[in-house]
């Protein structure tokens, strides 16, 4: 099992995501919930497609976190 990293942006209609780490690999719909669902169906459909044409699955190599800051 491997965990990539998704970054979520809300576009003020709807939530998008993508993997940074797997070129291409996006999702969007109008909940969080639905989002991350879809995300994850993108993630396991690509990887399966670089499987079948016999190309190397990339490692996960992006670390996400938050910072805070005074304002």
């Amino acid at each position: 099992m491997k965990n990539y990293a998704v970054v979520y942006e809300w576009s003020g209609n709807n939530y998008s995501a993508y993997v940074p780490d797997l070129l291409g690999c996006v999702a969007c719909a109008d909940t969080l919930q639905e989002t991350e669902t879809l995300i994850k169906e993108a993630i396991e459909l690509y990887l399966e497609v670089l499987r079948e044409d016999g190309l190397p699955i990339p490692e996960p190599a992006t670390e996400v976190g938050k910072v805070a800051v005074m304002v």
